[in-house]
């Protein structure tokens, strides 16, 4: 039985600030969260489901599924024996801080790493600060190397970018260099993570970036 959270507006009107005392909150409790962004399709349940699989018995994992509607991907995490819960937006395109907040109220107290999955967009996502510790989107394959032209606030706003699905890069026409090229003209900082979920390629780096960044986060 999947909890579902039904979330009609924020709680303030004031989202920089709540984002800000959010993640105090949260590092004071324990909790290192990541606002997972990206198209719809991108895989992102799909390399959530990785990532539990793979960090068993290292971190407990919990994750927030925001959606308009539907339990299906908070269900699929649930089988894997993380903490889930099913998030509704009442038709908004984004999570903020204060939806955010009532969303966790949601969880128990077990989870250390806590997955934000951010409503499948690359525009509203990127404005609203969440209260997360770190901000991650995930580029697919398929998506083409121009979408760093086409939504550079995402790119600008996320701590670590992840292409997924190379699996299948040799079925489209992606240049990962210039798509590297790109990110990093907007982001110097921004870590890249080129992998697929499916063949588990790529999936160490990225799996040893997210210890290290709770790591470092336990000791802010």
């Amino acid at each position: 039985m999947i909890k579902v959270i039904e979330l009609k507006r924020t709680i303030t009107d004031s989202n920089d600030r709540d984002a800000a005392s959010l993640r105090r909150e949260l590092t004071e409790r324990g909790i290192f969260l990541l606002n997972l962004m990206s198209a719809p399709g991108s895989g992102k349940t799909t390399l959530l489901s990785r990532t539990i699989t793979d960090l068993a018995g290292k971190a407990r994992i919990g994750v927030m599924e925001a959606d308009i509607a539907s339990d299906v991907d908070a269900l699929r995490i649930n089988a894997l024996g993380a903490e889930s819960i099913q998030v509704h937006t009442d038709g908004m395109c984004h999570m903020d801080a204060g939806m955010t907040r009532n969303g966790l109220a949601g969880f128990g107290s077990e989870s250390e790493i806590v997955f934000l999955e951010n409503i499948g967009n690359l525009i509203c996502p990127a404005e609203f600060d969440t209260g997360a510790h770190r901000n991650v989107m995930i580029l697919s394959l398929p998506e083409g190397d121009d979408k760093p032209l086409k939504y550079p606030l995402m790119f600008q706003k996320c701590d670590a970018l992840i292409i997924t699905k190379m699996d299948a890069a040799p079925y489209f026409n992606f240049d990962l260099d210039a798509a590297k090229r790109r990110v990093l003209a907007l982001n110097p900082q921004i870590r890249i993570f080129p992998l697929s979920a499916k063949t588990g390629e790529g999936m160490e780096a990225w799996e040893n970036w997210l210890l290290q960044e709770w790591e470092k986060q336990k000791h802010a």
